[in-house]
């Protein structure tokens, strides 16, 4: 998936959560990512944040950590 369109679709998600108390929301956006997004797409995520790609809202970024990580194939 184009980086951008990915950095737009997680950012809509953390937009919802916004309207959420902080921690609500944090969690919100860590599960709504974790249950709905397929592995590619959160490997690429995952990917995106270590490279310091720009534009996540700030409310991913403090998701991020919370999200199902992506199990390595051999």
């Amino acid at each position: 998936m184009a980086p951008d369109k990915l950095v737009y679709m997680a950012n809509q998600i953390a937009t919802y959560f916004r309207s959420k108390p902080h921690a609500e929301g944090v969690a919100g956006v860590a599960g709504h990512i974790s249950d709905f997004w397929e592995p590619r797409m959160r490997k690429q995520l995952f990917d995106l944040i270590a490279d310091k790609h720009e534009g996540f809202d700030p409310l991913v970024l403090e998701a991020a950590p919370a999200i199902r990580k992506v199990k390595e194939t051999a």
